[in-house]
């Protein structure tokens, strides 16, 4: 029996029923630090701790795909100073872990309008991706400067300047290939779609690869999202039936002929 189907029972958890790729939406970092007098920028500090603890706990387990939606479009109209820190601590964070995503072989992937990151924090997650590119375990997708509905633009752009070239006819168009033009190809999408923080919407975070994803709300802020609630998360998933359409009569039969 390998380390993380182990580690999955000891957790309570059936390995053979996790979610092939998690997707998280990391909120509360400034109600965090607000309900301790703190400054915004010490729960960012404190939510590196978590997703480094999150990253962890996903390796062990045996989940093979985690996407952490970091910073979107919309969180460039917050206040400058908060941005400089965020894009400093991101590229820094990087950086400083990149050796730990190496010994736990963990290879980081991005997505996002990366060209709007600065320079300097490019170059260091840059570096990070070029470093874990020989990783053959859990895939880190760090969604940055990312929205659903930039994703799906940019993919209709390039479809479109294809046909208008001549190497593609609008009829050929369908959903695989419009898949295939996101930036998360060639991910699978997402089983599991975690929002910490309380709020019960999905901001614009994966809008077409969520289309089947279970969502699971947690009023818990994302600095104290830890392997126990992520297993809570985990827990939970494994009782919901998923049907993808169909009803739940036909799940038993197909089951039942296997």
């Amino acid at each position: 029996m390998s380390k993380s189907k182990a580690d999955a029972i000891a957790a309570g958890l059936d390995p053979d029923k996790l979610p092939r790729h998690v997707a998280i939406i990391m909120d509360g970092n400034g109600r965090w630090a607000a309900g301790r007098g703190q400054e915004r920028c010490q729960g960012h500090f404190r939510g590196v701790d978590a997703v480094i603890d999150i990253t962890r706990a996903s390796s062990d387990l045996g989940i093979s795909h985690l996407t952490l939606y970091g910073f979107s479009t919309e969180n460039w109209r917050r206040p400058q100073a908060e941005v400089d820190i965020l894009m400093t601590l991101i590229g820094d964070t990087i950086e400083a872990q990149t050796p730990f995503l190496v010994e736990n072989n963990v290879r980081l992937n991005l997505i996002g309008e990366l060209e709007r990151i600065p320079a300097a924090s490019l170059a260091k997650l840059k570096a990070g991706v070029a470093a874990t590119a020989h990783c053959t375990g859990l895939v880190l997708t760090m969604a940055l400067s990312y929205s659903g509905r930039w994703e799906l633009a940019d993919a209709a752009r390039r479809l479109a300047l294809q046909a208008q070239r001549g190497e593609l006819r609008p009829d050929d168009i369908d959903e695989q290939r419009l898949s295939d033009a996101l930036s998360t190809a060639p991910l699978p999408d997402p089983d599991l779609l975690i929002r910490t923080g309380g709020e019960c919407r999905i901001s614009n975070f994966l809008l077409w690869q969520a289309a089947y994803a279970e969502l699971y709300f947690t009023p818990v802020l994302w600095p104290d999202f830890d392997r126990d609630r992520l297993v809570e998360a985990l827990r939970d998933y494994q009782h919901r039936e998923r049907r993808f359409g169909k009803t739940s009569q036909q799940l038993t039969d197909t089951h039942d002929h296997k």
